[in-house]
């Protein structure tokens, strides 16, 4: 089967019939490290990589000049010569060029859980964003390494709750019956954040006990950065939207009266996937996908869609 990079290759010179969103995606792996913190093409348009983005650094010409095949030779050597003090983790979201490299695959937390079984492991690459090397190194060991292979890769949704804006939305607050809940698509700061507080940090499997865990606790949810789990699992719960109010950062009180802040339950951020905005209803329902397929037929297999299958 032909990879995506492949793919978009054939489609941009007319071999292969199609379109993509974005005629950049044809250009090759290198060509994005040159400019400013962008999130790359495909990316929605609104959705600014922060100033404070780490860049990546320019990989010699040796490197950039290599044939797919060259690096295919130099990585199968650099993993033999590592051998037990290395383990690779790539994310679903990875193509297969780098996914036919991993260790182990499966989403982020699952991912850095995984890392744990390989104690003999000096170095943990993590092919994915910041937030998921950064719980890894979370989980890791002091004298183990947690790389990530571009340091400018990084997630709009995790970016769009930053320390700075939470704060002052927690200060804005001023309640003593506020539970901050953060979703571990989040930074690392963040985590933190919330366990300073009495707060908690949710997947999007346990999004309702850990909601529930936090109504023991208090009146109120400041649920973040991805509003749609918060709101979803807030309305699964039998809150009515009235009681879930989004919280915009650029506003005062989050663009709130400050009586429907008192009358929330839920305080939703105003942070989102801007790449699953792109898709279109017509796309998903033209998937061959078979999870995917179960949820549009209304059959989903829960326990598959856990398991990352």
């Amino acid at each position: 089967m032909s990879s995506v990079d492949t793919l978009i290759q054939q489609v941009t010179i007319g071999q292969r019939s199609g379109t993509t969103c974005n005629d950049d995606l044809a250009s090759g792996p290198w060509s994005f490290d040159e400019g400013p913190p962008a999130y790359g093409p495909g990316a929605s348009q609104v959705d600014i990589a922060p100033a404070s983005t780490p860049r990546q650094g320019v990989l010699p010409d040796e490197y950039r000049r290599l044939s797919p095949d060259d690096l295919i030779d130099r990585i199968a050597a650099a993993k033999r010569a590592l051998g037990g003090r290395l383990v690779i983790l790539g994310h679903h979201y990875q193509r297969d060029e780098i996914i036919r490299w991993a260790d182990f695959t499966g989403d982020s937390f699952k991912l850095a859980q995984l890392s744990q079984t390989r104690p003999e492991a000096d170095y943990i690459v993590f092919c994915g964003v910041h937030f998921m090397a950064e719980t890894a190194d979370i989980l890791s060991r002091p004298d183990q390494r947690v790389i990530l292979p571009n340091l400018a890769a990084g997630c709009s949704m995790a970016d769009m709750a930053d320390l700075d804006s939470v704060l002052e939305c927690w200060d804005q607050l001023d309640a003593d019956d506020v539970v901050p809940v953060t979703y571990m698509n989040s930074a690392a700061d963040l985590k933190a954040f919330c366990g300073e507080r009495g707060g908690i940090v949710c997947t999007s499997s346990n999004a309702e006990r850990v909601m529930a865990w936090a109504f023991e606790r208090g009146r109120r949810v400041l649920f973040f950065p991805d509003q749609h789990l918060g709101r979803n699992t807030g309305k699964a719960m039998g809150i009515p939207l009235t009681q879930m109010p989004l919280w915009d950062p650029r506003r005062p009180l989050g663009g709130n009266t400050a009586e429907a802040l008192a009358d929330a339950r839920v305080i939703l951020w105003r942070g989102w996937c801007s790449v699953h905005q792109r898709f279109t209803v017509d796309q998903i329902q033209h998937t061959h996908d078979p999870v995917v397929r179960q949820f549009i037929e209304g059959k989903p297999d829960l326990e598959a869609v856990e398991a990352g299958v």
